[in-house]
């Protein structure tokens, strides 16, 4: 079994197809298939159904992703290891990230980061907190920016907080408590809420504050961005709750602060496995000290 291979089905089962595969790698479709199937030939099973519309992953095909990334994340590990030895750092370095993240300006760290370390591949992806801590986990990325509440304690992963904050209330004009500095959460209670995914990180920090002072809020629409909250908010679908820090960027809306305010910590978190030489230099860029927990 071959790291190309491995390559070549994960990037199938990231792209949905052999022809994006094919153009992300930089081969010919007919090679990596055949790569494929002197794979599937032997493991003895394969990896994916074919159809004239789509490809999807069998069960075996589910159970050899996983793995095959962390092989492929293992192989390029080792190969930074072995530059950082000589001095190096290279590699590759994937950054997660909230879209509320405003402890640091992570454009700007990125951009130095990079004009720092020309050798390494940067990267980016936004996601709720929830899904970043679970790659993080596994290996997919190497440092996420996190918000969570102050008492969550995620598995698998260090972790340093950077900020503690509070949510506050955006609401459209003409809206009743647009003209209003503070109110209670008792009032907010009263609200139709636009807010994020149920179960989420971003969704807990409101909801263990209404919880905490024994309220029920009324959820009717449900985002993951905070784009897309505040667009709504500005159509009078309902009010919201964001981070103080991010709330001053939203145009077109007031803020509310709310008493007892819900709070929030923004961390940044890395492997508990230890992080890798580049992870490292932009931990350390950031003040972190990765051997930290």
């Amino acid at each position: 079994m071959e790291l190309q291979q491995m390559r070549y089905v994960v990037a199938v089962a990231e792209t949905g197809g052999f022809t994006r595969a094919a153009e992300r790698c930089h081969v010919v479709q007919s090679a990596l298939s055949h790569q494929i199937a002197r794979l599937e030939k032997e493991l003895g099973a394969r990896l994916f159904d074919r159809t004239s519309r789509s490809v999807r992953l069998t069960a075996a095909g589910e159970a050899f992703v996983p793995v095959a990334r962390q092989a492929l994340a293992a192989a390029e590990r080792a190969r930074a290891e072995v530059a950082a030895a000589t001095g190096e750092v290279r590699g590759r370095l994937a950054v997660g990230a909230i879209s509320t993240v405003a402890a640091v300006d992570l454009a700007r760290e990125l951009g130095d980061f990079r004009q720092r370390y020309p050798q390494v591949r940067v990267g980016l992806q936004t996601e709720m907190s929830d899904p970043l801590i679970e790659k993080v986990r596994e290996g997919t990325l190497d440092v996420a920016f996190v918000g969570l509440v102050p008492a969550a304690r995620p598995s698998g992963v260090r972790e340093r907080v950077l900020a503690r904050g509070e949510l506050v209330a955006v609401v459209p004009p003409g809206h009743a408590l647009a003209g209003r500095e503070w109110t209670t959460l008792a009032r907010l209670a009263r609200e139709t809420f636009v807010d994020f995914t149920a179960g989420s990180a971003a969704r807990r920090q409101r909801d263990e504050a209404f919880r905490a002072a024994g309220l029920s809020s009324e959820v009717s629409f449900e985002v993951t961005t905070v784009e897309f909250l505040a667009k709504l908010v500005r159509a009078g679908l309902g009010i919201g709750m964001v981070p103080e820090a991010i709330a001053a960027e939203l145009s077109g809306l007031h803020i509310v602060r709310a008493r007892p305010a819900p709070e929030r910590t923004e961390r940044v978190v890395w492997s508990a496995l230890g992080p890798s030489p580049a992870a490292v230099a932009f931990l350390e860029g950031l003040g972190v000290d990765p051997g930290g927990s």
